[in-house]
């Protein structure tokens, strides 16, 4: 089995010219003394939107690895994939992100649920896990109850699992349950472990969805403490399992939607420190906007097409933000209009969207609608690469600071 080392960070390149700069973020923190491996991901989607292909993702990274002369880890995550639109991604890639999220809710039959009780009556009363004050108390209705929920996405998932097995000999599995209405509990994600333990699905990173909100590309939104116990919590679960169930001894979990959460990162860096437990972070969609950033702080005809995708944006807000809706909060009457933001020079327009979150001219709103509006970069076509070809400097800078400076640091620099 291809092993997953112990920190690995998501990163997207949708336009496929940032994997130097991505990199050159994990080789500063490497300098530091922390290995942290780029896994390159782009998803389905966002393939559609983009009109790439999985090849592409490979390749760009494949580059940047080369000119580095990087030594240690890197991996091409198939993104979101489900058994539509695996296939494709077989040859390229060799970290597998199996979302199931669609399936969640639909119910296995009765009899396999009953099977599933029967083989774990381990799970049934007071369940003491190493690293939780108090022990779950979980009654057999709840055991039925959860596996209703979750058995049918479970088998979804070994069954992609087992098809690319047959057709690859090496890989890394991820099993995706973040992209649904409802957190999973701690005593969830115990019984979901076990389910897939059972359906001999070898996961090396799982992800979950937490409580609170993570909406894309701005800070979380919810109770703090009531994350950290949770998280905690999932790591004893996630430890717990892998003794209990024979589970990969690598297992780890897995933050999606991940980028520009800053006030989280304290709290999972002190989980990291304190339990020596592994973390896979995705932070995917935070690069497309240090490109912007970088071309509006180029000024000249940079700035020109950043003012000219908000307009853009402003006009297709409804349109952009539908498909989006679970994972953003923007106010529209927080937004700045076109007219306005023509008027901006490129320092003024790189404040309001650069994540910092105590500048006076930091706009989450302005952020949040841009991060959604790559698919208008995409139409514009060569103009918008060669600009970030011709401008690849301050691009770069800005793309490896964010990673480096607002994200590895925060997390693992103790």
């Amino acid at each position: 089995m291809l092993v997953l080392e112990k920190y690995t960070i998501g990163v997207g390149d949708r336009f496929a010219h940032q994997a130097k700069a991505q990199l050159q973020a994990c080789i500063q923190i490497a300098n530091d003394g922390v290995d942290v491996v780029p896994v390159w991901n782009k998803s389905n989607r966002e393939h559609d939107f983009i009109g790439s292909t999985p090849q592409s993702v490979f390749d760009a990274a494949k580059v940047a690895i080369n000119d580095a002369g990087w030594d240690k880890g890197w991996h091409v995550d198939a993104d979101h994939i489900n058994m539509n639109t695996v296939d494709k991604y077989i040859e390229c890639s060799d970290f597998f992100t199996i979302d199931v999220a669609e399936y969640i809710g639909q119910s296995s039959e009765s009899n396999i649920i009953a099977d599933f009780i029967d083989r774990h009556a381990e799970l049934i009363g007071s369940v003491y896990i190493d690293g939780i004050d108090q022990p779950f108390e979980i009654s057999r209705e709840y055991v039925e109850e959860v596996a209703a929920k979750y058995l049918f996405a479970v088998q979804a998932a070994a069954k992609i699992y087992r098809h690319i097995e047959s057709n690859k000999s090496e890989f890394i599995a991820e099993v995706s349950m973040d992209e649904t209405d409802s957190p999973q509990t701690p005593p969830e994600l115990l019984i979901i472990l076990a389910a897939l333990a059972d359906e001999n699905v070898n996961l090396q990173t799982i992800a979950p969805k937490f409580t609170g909100r993570f909406n894309k590309g701005v800070d979380y939104v919810g109770d703090l403490a009531q994350f950290e116990k949770e998280f905690n919590d999932d790591l004893a679960v996630i430890a717990h399992a892998i003794t209990k169930y024979g589970l990969p001894e690598n297992l780890k979990l897995s933050v999606h939607s991940g980028s520009d959460k800053f006030s989280i990162y304290p709290i999972i860096g002190n989980a990291l420190r304190n339990t020596g437990a592994g973390l896979h972070l995705k932070t995917a969609g935070t690069t497309w906007l240090e490109e912007l950033v970088g071309l509006a702080e180029s000024g000249g005809e940079g700035l020109e097409l950043a003012k000219h995708i908000y307009t853009n944006a402003l006009k297709n807000v409804d349109a952009l933000c539908s498909p989006y809706a679970s994972v953003i909060d923007i106010d529209i009457n927080q937004l700045p209009s076109s007219e306005n933001v023509n008027d901006w020079s490129g320092d003024k327009y790189a404040n309001t969207l650069r994540h910092v979150q105590d500048h006076s001219e930091f706009n989450q709103h302005f952020r949040q609608l841009l991060h959604i509006a790559f698919k208008l970069a995409a139409k514009e076509g060569v103009r918008y690469t060669d600009l970030l070809k011709s401008n690849a400097e301050i691009v770069g800078k800005n793309v490896t600071e964010n990673l480096y400076d607002r994200h590895f640091k925060r997390i693992f620099i103790w």
